[in-house]
């Protein structure tokens, strides 16, 4: 079976010392061959200058595109629009356009004034902005905030609609919620590539409460088969690790041969499952140009 087509999400780390580990993750990834790496942007775009930082430090260093996250939140349509003209600027050819979630504090979302009220809108605004490469999240278990799963897919279809070239899922641990969605998605005339995403088990007390607060459900067995390795640290890597290949592996069996993998910032993990699938890339990639760049 030919390899998969891969990609990894990092957030910005909060100080020099993180950033350097990061890049350090990365510079390992990279052997891999990602078709791209993505970075977050915080909900409120408390995060911006750090996602613009690693973004143009990818840019410049590493030997694979750069994805920078944009949401609607905190900007007028202006300041949006010119946040990404500037990053055009800057050599970047690809967003993750995003709604974002409520500020800290906020009970619900709401749209600023002045600024783009949906995910649909974004799209729209950056397609118009510059020809970059558009991403847009997918849910394969409906958003939390969805009236319906049929609302969930209009919405999508929204995004879709607007100009984006790829739907990026959220993460799920039930490969049947992805192959209904996907399902889903081509009844309602989405035809976009849909890249699942895989989150290996890193600490499953937190994974567990992230699940809860964006709707992912946790099957019994994996509750089982993790909760009690909360302790035990080399065993839940291993476990990880395996759960991991053989969700993609069964994923590949439905015909699904391309992955973003939500990292945490780690390289162990997400490396080892790559290697499994097929992926062997060279020991020496990237790390030239990424040692000629120390600073972000």
């Amino acid at each position: 079976m030919t390899p998969p087509t891969i990609s990894f999400e990092f957030f910005p780390p909060a100080d020099e010392a993180a950033v350097q580990r990061l890049q350090r993750v990365m510079c390992r990834l990279v052997r891999l061959g990602p078709a791209f790496f993505s970075v977050t942007y915080g909900a409120d775009g408390s995060t911006r200058s750090r996602t613009e930082g690693l973004v143009c430090w990818i840019r410049q260093h590493l030997p694979v595109p750069p994805a920078a996250h944009l949401t609607c939140v905190g900007s007028t349509r202006a300041q949006t629009d010119a946040l990404a003209l500037r990053w055009w600027a800057l050599g970047i050819r690809h967003i993750v356009a995003l709604r974002g979630d409520p500020p800290k504090g906020a009970d619900r979302y709401r749209p600023e004034p002045g600024g783009y009220g949906n995910a649909a809108d974004l799209v729209r605004g950056i397609r118009t902005a510059a020809a970059f490469e558009i991403s847009v999240a997918g849910y394969p278990e409906p958003h939390p905030e969805s009236a319906s799963p049929a609302a969930d897919i209009d919405n999508l279809k929204a995004k879709v609609d607007a100009g984006a070239d790829r739907i990026l899922t959220q993460y799920f641990f039930d490969n049947a919620c992805f192959l209904r969605f996907r399902d889903r998605c081509r009844a309602a005339g989405i035809t976009a590539p849909i890249v699942p995403g895989i989150l290996p088990v890193t600490d499953f007390r937190r994974v567990a409460e992230f699940s809860r607060r964006c709707g992912v459900t946790i099957p019994a067995r994996i509750t089982a088969i993790f909760e009690p390795l909360d302790t035990d640290a080399r065993t839940r890597e291993m476990i990880a690790a395996g759960a991991a290949v053989s969700q993609c592996e069964d994923l590949r069996r439905e015909g699904v041969n391309a992955f973003h993998f939500y990292t945490l910032n780690r390289a162990r993990l997400s490396y080892a499952i790559c290697w499994w699938l097929g992926l062997r890339g060279s020991a020496e990639a990237g790390t030239a140009r990424a040692a000629a760049g120390p600073g972000t």
